[in-house]
């Protein structure tokens, strides 16, 4: 029954009933429907009618991509844990299908900089939606959902970090005073590829990206946050004085994993404590993918936005230099400036005193 709703809502274009549908209890249930609900749920349906593919030059006659080595190199050690029942043969066309996938959408927008783990999350969307439904897809994916890790600095990338400790001291101060002596880079490799390389079980995995893909870029993050509250038992077992060893816990997501009652539960965090409710969103830029989700849903649009954020990061970095600089050399500067401003007053007091008489 929960099938054929999903499939007539995703007919008539009902997202709020997809929605529902893909965060309650099993999701979009099977790969079948995922092949529908995805593409919806991102806004890639009408990108593979076909229309699109033929104004489009062959991406095999675009300029390759500067990191097109590296992601021959992740390529290589894909598909490791899923799916199991592959022969050799199966497995090197698996591969080069993922090879292909992967540098088209790097070739089609050249300014995305690839990172290690965004094949994990291309191999899902590959094996669920298949080569062609794939593309346009993990382009959506790419540009309006994880945009900001595939900037040219990890600055952005680490303000998402940085959210996770205001969302924890708002939810659950104790905990939050407790494992704050870490840095929140345990949840790094999580978020970062959406868990695709912390999740082994295929099933698990795409049942987490039904949620992911219905609901706004942020939500892994708070799924983060939820983990690490449901495990405080175990957290506040561990001294407080012993950063390296609660890193090294949080790193890893337990097990076994309690998918359905950690998705309830983080979609509640966000209802009770919405990001712009924490004390870090004002540092994260207004062009960030977080920000701009809810208002701008094209690839051209995230293409501007892309673009902007770089210049702004390149403005930042020289001006972080120049104030390294300045403050190298105050001292200089600082005796340059006395002597100026002690020349500039001898000759304003001589004038005056010549106009004085």
């Amino acid at each position: 029954e929960k099938v054929r709703a999903i499939a007539a809502a995703c007919e008539a274009g009902n997202r709020e009933k997809v929605v529902e549908a893909a965060i309650t209890k099993d999701g979009l249930i099977c790969d079948r429907v995922r092949r529908e609900a995805w593409p919806f749920l991102l806004g890639s349906r009408n990108s593979t009618n076909g229309s699109l593919s033929e104004k489009r030059r062959d991406w095999r006659d675009l300029p390759p991509h500067v990191d097109e080595d590296q992601v021959k190199l992740d390529v290589n050690r894909s598909f490791i844990y899923y799916p199991t029942n592959m022969t050799p043969r199966q497995l090197e066309q698996r591969k080069k299908q993922l090879l292909e996938l992967i540098v088209e959408v790097l070739r089609r927008h050249p300014m995305l900089g690839y990172f290690q783990g965004f094949h994990d999350i291309c191999q899902l969307i590959l094996l669920v939606l298949g080569p062609v439904l794939a593309v346009p897809a993990v382009e959506h994916i790419a540009l309006l959902r994880i945009r900001d890790f595939m900037l040219p600095e990890m600055a952005p990338a680490i303000d998402h970090l940085f959210l996770l400790y205001p969302l924890l001291k708002a939810e659950h101060p104790k905990l939050c005073a407790h494992i704050s002596n870490t840095q929140p880079f345990f949840a790094l490799a999580a978020t970062l590829t959406l868990y695709a390389h912390e999740i082994q079980e295929y099933s698990n995995i795409a049942r987490l990206f039904d949620a992911f893909l219905a609901l706004d870029p942020v939500f892994p993050l708070y799924l983060f946050a939820q983990i690490i509250i449901s495990r405080s038992t175990e957290l506040f077992s561990i001294p407080e004085d012993e950063p390296e060893m609660l890193h090294s816990i949080l790193s890893h997501l337990p097990k076994p994993l309690d998918l359905e009652t950690w998705i309830t539960q983080a979609i509640q965090l966000l209802k009770s404590r919405p990001p712009e409710s924490l004390s870090y969103w004002h540092c994260v830029s207004y062009l960030s993918v977080l920000k701009t989700s809810k208002k701008h849903s094209s690839l051209k649009e995230a293409e501007i936005l892309f673009k902007k954020h770089c210049r702004q990061l390149e403005f930042r970095k020289k001006k972080k230099e120049v104030l390294v600089k300045l403050n190298k050399n105050k001292g200089t500067v600082l005796f340059v400036g006395v002597s100026v401003l002690v020349g500039v007053g001898g000759v304003v007091w001589g004038v005056w005193g010549r106009r004085m008489g």
